[in-house]
């Protein structure tokens, strides 16, 4: 059974303000709490295309710019040059519960390798997956950016039995 504690906060004597919260335990359990097993069938279909979507990164830009990178996981990655662009394509993993817009604006500046990272980006950036295997080129005003998440695989996989890996369902 849920107890609400009422108080107020006195100070020198005077009332400043009413409190209304819950007791710590609580609180705790309120905020490890996951989603009820209605909402997740409700949510099924939506979080496996999802899911689906997230599996691949193919993108176009279009903007000024030269650049190359490859990855094969964060720690095997490698990035050169600037960039300013709009995409338009599947932006790739999600990295949280709501879904990317397939178009945006994004730039990246600078050089990258592996974790040694003296890039700044812009926009809303290319968020690569932990994992992903891929390739990005910028030549001159046209740009593409192409990958795979094999978590993400794994992820949808795991999401036939309602076991979210990422952490990304809605």
């Amino acid at each position: 059974m849920k107890r609400r504690l009422m108080a107020c906060l006195v100070l020198g004597g005077m009332l400043i303000a009413p409190y209304s919260g819950m007791a710590d335990d609580e609180q705790e359990s309120k905020t490890s709490e996951s989603p009820g097993i209605l909402h997740k069938i409700i949510m099924y279909i939506p979080n496996r295309v999802l899911d689906v979507f997230d599996i691949v990164r193919l993108r176009v830009r279009v903007g000024p710019g030269f650049a190359v990178d490859a990855r094969a996981t964060k720690v095997a990655s490698v990035f050169v040059g600037s960039y300013a662009t709009a995409y338009v394509g599947l932006p790739g993993p999600r990295n949280r519960p709501l879904p990317k817009l397939p178009v945006g604006l994004e730039s990246q500046n600078g050089v990258q390798a592996s974790v040694v990272d003296a890039t700044v980006t812009g926009g809303i950036g290319p968020d690569y997956g932990p994992a992903e295997i891929g390739v990005g080129v910028q030549a001159l005003i046209i740009g593409v950016d192409v990958g795979v998440e094999p978590m993400e695989i794994l992820d949808l996989l795991a999401g036939f039995f309602f076991i979210d890996l990422t952490k990304d369902d809605l």
